[in-house]
Formats: structure tokens, C-alpha cells, sequence
């Protein structure tokens, strides 16, 4: 398996390893990326915000600023939430590979590492990325990750059994991530039912959706006298 010529996208790395950056570097070049590099926390958020790279490969033991630190500014940031993140981490522990998911990167790759393997993982997270518009098959929100054309959930890579009237909740809260939706709004998108009818019906299927998805369950909030809304990790509360 190979990968496909990339595009020119731009791609930082940051790790405080020089062999390691070396090692990156050289073959994300060597695929037709422009690559530049930083070696601690500050540097990184610097750079994200100058140069927008398309994606970040991150280490997560970094001298400034942890790797997770790193992470959770750029989706705080208007200007670089919209930043693909790849982790690079000699961290195996599952802990911290379900953290660095929830808070919102898009692939974990553990050291040692094979280069071709990164350069694959690349590529993928950028072909979705760049699929947003046309292709909207994946939608992933944390560790929530929705692949529409299988109907399929997982969270955190385990995947989640969802009934169809579940899987329907989820998914116009997924879609409509950020915003209220009202009780009613619900009752008519995922149940076709008149606004003024059972509106519980809403908050014991939401209940249940919550518990399946299990941590993940508590990025929908309950807005009082409202709704529901899907929240974006990371965000920043209106």
C-alpha cells in the first residue's frame, strides 16, 4: 500500500527530538508536504496560528506546554480549531490516547513508528478533511465518531449499538453540534411528530443515547427550559 501524491498541504510537526523531527520531516517532504517544525508547546501555537498548517503531528511530552495543553488551545482558537492533529507519543497507556481523543485530535500513533505508516495516517485524516464538503460520510465530534454511510458509531474506537430512533438523535445533534435544539425541534425531526405530543419522550431517549455513549454521553447538555445541545470539546460556552 502507497500513498498518493499529496497536494502541497502544510504540515507542522512538533516534537523536541530532533531525530524524531528529522525523521518526520524528511518523509512527509519526501510525499510532496511542505513541512516545518517546533520543538516546545509555545512554539507550536505560534506557528499554528502564522502559518495554518492543514494538519499538526504533536508529541505529547513537550518542554512549555504539554502536547493535551497544546491541544486544547488550538480548538479553543477560532482561528486553528479547524486544525487536523495527529498525536506522536511514546505514551502507550490508554488514558492518555482517550484523553488526547476527547479533546478533539484526529488519530493517535504511538512511538516507535513506522514512517510509511504516519504518512498513510496523513494522508487519510486529510482526504476527510478535505471530503468534508462533498463526502460527508464521517462526522466526528471528540471521541464520538459517526460513519453515515455504514450507520455505525463508535466512541474512543469501540463501537456503540444505537437503535435507529437513537442513531437518528444523535445524528441531528451531531449535525446541529453548538446549537439548541428545542424538545419539539426533536419530536419533529427524529420522531415526524407534532410539536405539542410527549415531549418526555425526548428526555428518556436522550437519557439512554447518554448512557450507551458512556463519558461521551456528557457532551450533550441539557439546556434548562430549552433543550438539548451537542457540545464541540473545547468550545467555548455562548
Amino acid at each position: 500500500m502507497t500513498a498518493q501524491p499529496a497536494g502541497g498541504e502544510r504540515i507542522l510537526v512538533v516534537d523536541d527530538e530532533p531525530d524524531i523531527v528529522a525523521l518526520v520531516v524528511y518523509h512527509l517532504a519526501k510525499s510532496g508536504y511542505k513541512v516545518s517544525s517546533a520543538s516546545s508547546g509555545p512554539d507550536a501555537l505560534a506557528s499554528a496560528k502564522r502559518d495554518r498548517p492543514s494538519l499538526i503531528v504533536l508529541d505529547l511530552m513537550l518542554p512549555g506546554m504539554s502536547g493535551f495543553e497544546v491541544l486544547g488551545k488550538l480548538r479553543q482558537d477560532e482561528s486553528t480549531a479547524g486544525i487536523a492533529v495527529l498525536m506522536l507519543t511514546a505514551r502507550k497507556e490508554e488514558p492518555d490516547r482517550i484523553r488526547g481523543l476527547e479533546l478533539g485530535a484526529d488519530d493517535y500513533l504511538t512511538k516507535p513508528f513506522s514512517p510509511q505508516e504516519l504518512v498513510l495516517r496523513v494522508a487519510a485524516i486529510l482526504r476527510r478533511v478535505a471530503g468534508g464538503g462533498d463526502s460527508k460520510d464521517i462526522l466526528t465530534i471528540g471521541p464520538i465518531r459517526v460513519d453515515r454511510s455504514a450507520h455505525r458509531v463508535t466512541v474512543n474506537d469501540l463501537e456503540v449499538e444505537l437503535t435507529p430512533t437513537e442513531y437518528k438523535l444523535l445524528m441531528t445533534l451531531a449535525e446541529r453540534r453548538g446549537r439548541v435544539q428545542g424538545r419539539a425541534q426533536l419530536l419533529e425531526t427524529v420522531w415526524d411528530a407534532a410539536p405539542d405530543i410527549q415531549t418526555r419522550t425526548v428526555d428518556m431517549h436522550v437519557q439512554r443515547l447518554r448512557t450507551k455513549l458512556h463519558p461521551a454521553g456528557d457532551l450533550i447538555e441539557t439546556v434548562r427550559g430549552f433543550g438539548y445541545r451537542l457540545k464541540v470539546p473545547g468550545a467555548r460556552d455562548a
